[in-house]
């Protein structure tokens, strides 16, 4: 049976409790970084304009399928801040909420106390139906769909939903020369994305009042994905950075705060009605130029990158670098020119609130490995 409660702070097993710390650096175009004394201001995470907030009159019964790992989190809460009522619906393996690093202990009081938890797993339909039609919800935000099955008894049980809002993935466009992607490019479906894509294909089908959000790369304090950890790791130990060809491909991160902002700019935004919006950072970035940015980011000397040809090495089932070896980033006109969306941080700032608030404070989500690193360097290379 489902079961609605409130978190209390007491109630949470392994917290997260930090002091406030976050930090803002100059615009970072991708070009020659120089390494000249940084200051470090401190920056409060708030929305930008008044227009993000709504009034008690809209408050909305809002349930988010996900929420405790990484964009949930962030979104989570802001929907609090506004005045929603929000439930989260996970399979209870982690603590439905944690204090955030920079997040006060008034703030975290607050936000546990209006938090709902509905414990269940998405994959028992059955389930899904029963629990979603008897409590009603006016908007689901899916963070964790990968498949349009799961989705499916979510609008089966909840027939007069006001929105679905959905995190697709900007890995569903078709490899392409023209770069770089918009919302009307064509798609891959054979991607691995491909559940993304025919979950998009589902909501239009239902006739239903969805918005999709397209991300890029995404990165912040919290990332579970060895994103900018994977550059902080070796940049902490001093090695060298091994970065795939010539490290000049060019791609696109944006940071999660933002990202949970333009999840909030959609709701109840007509603009937004039975669109697609590709989130990311406003600026493109090199490889090269981003182990640079990290290291800038995190106060670090500027790092020895190796250059390597992938055809060259058998890693087996390892990972020798996180991003894909190609070109891979979008455009987000649309998203400024349709809801006036504009990103709080830039790429060495966001870099910094990472760091500073997350890996800097001794948290990292995994373990460094170095082992297709050793093999990289094991040969001769040419360092630059």
């Amino acid at each position: 049976m489902a079961r609605f409660m409130a978190v209390t702070p007491s109630q949470q097993n392994n917290q997260l409790s930090f002091s406030p710390l976050a930090s803002s650096l100059s615009d970072f175009s991708g070009t020659k970084l120089h390494y000249s004394h940084i200051n470090f201001k401190r920056k409060q995470w708030q929305p930008k304009s008044a227009s993000f907030y709504v009034s008690a009159s809209s408050t909305k019964k809002i349930l988010i399928m996900g929420g405790t790992r990484f964009i949930g989190v962030f979104l989570s809460r802001l929907l609090v801040k506004e005045g929603h009522q929000v439930t989260l619906f996970t399979r209870g393996k982690a603590p439905v909420t944690q204090q955030l690093p920079g997040e006060s202990d008034s703030d975290y009081a607050d936000f546990s106390s209006k938090i709902l938890h509905l414990k269940g797993d998405r994959q028992d339909f059955e389930f899904v139906k029963s629990s979603l039609s008897a409590k009603g919800f006016d908007v689901v935000y899916d963070i964790n769909g990968r498949e349009a099955v799961e989705v499916e008894p979510i609008l089966d049980a909840l027939p007069n939903l006001e929105q679905f809002i959905y995190c697709s993935s900007a890995g569903v466009y078709l490899k392409s020369d023209l770069l770089p992607h918009a919302e009307v490019d064509a798609v891959d479906p054979k991607s691995r994305h491909k559940g993304k894509l025919e979950t998009e294909s589902l909501l239009q089908s239902r006739g239903v009042n969805w918005t999709s959000i397209r991300p890029v790369y995404i990165y912040g304090p919290l990332n579970y994905n060895p994103v900018e950890e994977w550059f902080f790791h070796r940049l902490k130990a001093g090695r060298p950075i091994p970065i795939p060809s010539s490290g000049l491909q060019i791609t696109q991160l944006g940071h999660v705060k933002d990202l949970a902002r333009a999840f909030v700019q959609v709701l109840g935004n007509e603009k937004a009605s039975k669109e697609i919006f590709n989130i990311s950072g406003d600026k493109y970035v090199t490889f090269d130029g981003l182990a640079r940015a990290c290291a800038m980011a995190g106060g670090f000397p500027e790092p020895e990158l190796i250059h390597y040809n992938p055809k060259d090495y058998d890693f087996g089932k390892k990972k020798a670098f996180p991003f894909r070896d190609q070109h891979f980033f979008a455009s987000t006109e649309k998203s400024k020119s349709v809801l006036g969306f504009e990103n709080e941080f830039d790429l060495v700032g966001g870099l910094a609130d990472s760091y500073n608030l997350d890996f800097g404070r001794g948290t990292y989500r995994k373990e460094a490995d170095f082992s297709t690193d050793d093999i990289i360097l094991g040969k001769t290379l040419v360092s630059v």
